[in-house]
């Protein structure tokens, strides 16, 4: 299978992310809202992580589908790979590898809610999918931060109103980052999907 494309990838997020932006705004909003109250911020999470599964997958979403109680089916095996993946962290920073290992593991809780995997399984899918691809990920990842960084350092500089300019910017780039996100979803699930054949 092909590698991610970099660019197609970031111009497609911001496709999506502009095409779903109100839907994605509110979700982020709504997470943001609750992701500091305890029990409920699992819930949400998980109904967070479902929304960008969707709308890679062309799929409406609803901002408040993120309170679901389905959401909820996924605690035991959500908390087994938030630990895992911090245990996992601790040794990776021991042996100077904590960047790999970050992006290595990013789409392991995305095959945890969509492919219904155990928590070690997911894990392991989410590292095999992304063999070879790493600077990739993190170009994408970097040119994206990178544009919203200057965007917002070019408008802050304007008296009196910049701060306007810069809060749209920070709202918009929630949105896209969502959205390319689901886009690198997408790529690499169709790789798992490969890999299981």
């Amino acid at each position: 299978m092909e590698k991610i494309d970099i660019i197609k990838t970031i111009k497609d997020g911001c496709t999506l992310g502009f095409k779903n932006f109100w839907p994605l705004l509110l979700t982020s909003l709504l997470y943001v809202l609750t992701c500091w109250i305890p029990y409920v911020n699992a819930g949400t999470t998980v109904g967070f992580y479902k929304a960008i599964i969707a709308i890679g997958k062309g799929e409406k979403i609803d901002p408040l589908a993120i309170f679901n109680k389905e959401n909820y089916a996924y605690f035991s095996d959500f908390f087994l790979l938030m630990g895992l993946m911090c245990m996992g962290m601790i040794v990776a920073g021991l042996l100077f590898i904590t960047p790999v290992m970050a992006i290595a593991w990013m789409f392991a809780i995305y095959f945890l809610i969509d492919k219904k995997l155990p928590a070690l399984k997911a894990l392991n899918l989410s590292y095999k999918v992304t063999l070879g691809e790493k600077w990739r990920i993190l170009a994408i990842l970097l040119l994206c931060w990178l544009a919203i960084g200057i965007a917002t350092a070019i408008f802050a500089w304007i008296p009196f109103i910049g701060w306007l300019f810069v809060l749209a910017i920070i709202v918009l780039s929630m949105a896209i980052m969502m959205a390319v996100q689901s886009v690198m979803f997408n790529h690499f699930n169709k790789k798992a999907d490969a890999i299981a054949e």
